[in-house]
C-alpha cells in the first residue's frame, strides 16, 4: 500500500497528491511516469510524475477527475492509500543524459497546457537545479484553470501566461506567445518541450517548425497499461509505429502524426 501524505485542490476537478513511495522517488527522473491503482479492483491509470523527493520518499501526481477511474483516485483522502504505485516507467527526458557543460549552454522553451503544466514542473525544476535556463509558457482556458504558476515562477527564467478569455496574462493561444517571443522579439531557444492536450501539441509543433526549433512532445495521454502489451498507445512517428509507454513518452513533435493520434484518442 502507498499512503497519501498530502492532497490539495489545484483547480476545479484537478487534485495534487503527494504519495509515499520511497523506491519510486529514489529512481525517478523528469519525464517519467507511474501507474496507479486506487484499489485491488481498480483500473491501471498512467500518470506523469509531477515532482519527487528522494529524501522524503515522496512522489507527487496530479489527476483530473474525468472518468470513473480518475474520479475514484481523486476521491481518496490524505491518510488513505493506493493499492499499487508502479514506476518509474518510460524514458526520462533527453536532457537528463546530456553532459552538463554542454547542457548549460542551452536555453529551453517549455509550453504547458492545462494539466500538462504539472509534468513540465519537474523538468524545469531539474534544469534550474543544474544551472540551465528555461522559459515557460502556460496556457489555460481561464484564470481559474491555471495550475502551478507560483511554483513555476520560482524555477523558470521567464514565465508567460496565456488564457483564452484574457482573464490572466496574454489573451489568446500559446502559439501566439511563441510567435511573439521568437518571431517578433527575436529570442533564441535551442529546444522547445510541449506537454498538454494533443491539439495544443500539434499546433505548437507546427509553429516551432517554421522557426526550425527542435520540439519534443509528451504523448502520455495515449497510454493504458504501460507495458507495451495492449497496443493502445501506438503512434506513428517518422512513418514508424512506436509505443509510447516503452519507447516514450517523449518524441520529436515534428515527426508525430498528430491527426492519427487524435483520431485514435
Amino acid at each position: 500500500m502507498y499512503p497519501i501524505l498530502e492532497k490539495r485542490l489545484l483547480a476545479e476537478g484537478i487534485w495534487l497528491m503527494k504519495v509515499l513511495a520511497p523506491r519510486v522517488a529514489r529512481s525517478a527522473r523528469p519525464g517519467q511516469f507511474i501507474i496507479v491503482r486506487a484499489d485491488e479492483h481498480g483500473e491501471r491509470i498512467p500518470l506523469t510524475i509531477s515532482d519527487f523527493d528522494a529524501e522524503e520518499g515522496s512522489v507527487t501526481i496530479v489527476t483530473q477527475a474525468i472518468g470513473a477511474s480518475t474520479r475514484k483516485i481523486c476521491s481518496l483522502e490524505a491518510g488513505e492509500a493506493f493499492a499499487d504505485f508502479a514506476g518509474p516507467l518510460g524514458h526520462p527526458s533527453e536532457f537528463v543524459e546530456m553532459p552538463l557543460d554542454e547542457l548549460r549552454k542551452r536555453h529551453y522553451l517549455f509550453v504547458a497546457g492545462g494539466v500538462g503544466t504539472a509534468p513540465v514542473y519537474p523538468q524545469v525544476k531539474w534544469l534550474k537545479e543544474h544551472g540551465v535556463k528555461a522559459d515557460v509558457i502556460i496556457g489555460a482556458k481561464t484564470r481559474d484553470m491555471l495550475i502551478y504558476t507560483d511554483a513555476m515562477r520560482a524555477v523558470a527564467e521567464n514565465l508567460h501566461i496565456a488564457t483564452d478569455d484574457g482573464s490572466e496574462g496574454f489573451k489568446g493561444l500559446v502559439t501566439q506567445v511563441i510567435d511573439e517571443l521568437i518571431g517578433k522579439q527575436g529570442r533564441h531557444y535551442d529546444e522547445c518541450v510541449a506537454i498538454g492536450p494533443m491539439i495544443m501539441m500539434k499546433f505548437v509543433a507546427l509553429t516551432t517548425k517554421k522557426y526550425a526549433l527542435k520540439t519534443t512532445v509528451s504523448l502520455n495521454a495515449l497510454m493504458v497499461d504501460g507495458t507495451g502489451m495492449c497496443g493502445a498507445c501506438r503512434v506513428t512517428v517518422a512513418g514508424r509505429t512506436r509505443f509510447t509507454c516503452v519507447e516514450g513518452p517523449e518524441f520529436d513533435g515534428h515527426e508525430v502524426d498528430f491527426d492519427e493520434a487524435m483520431r485514435r484518442q
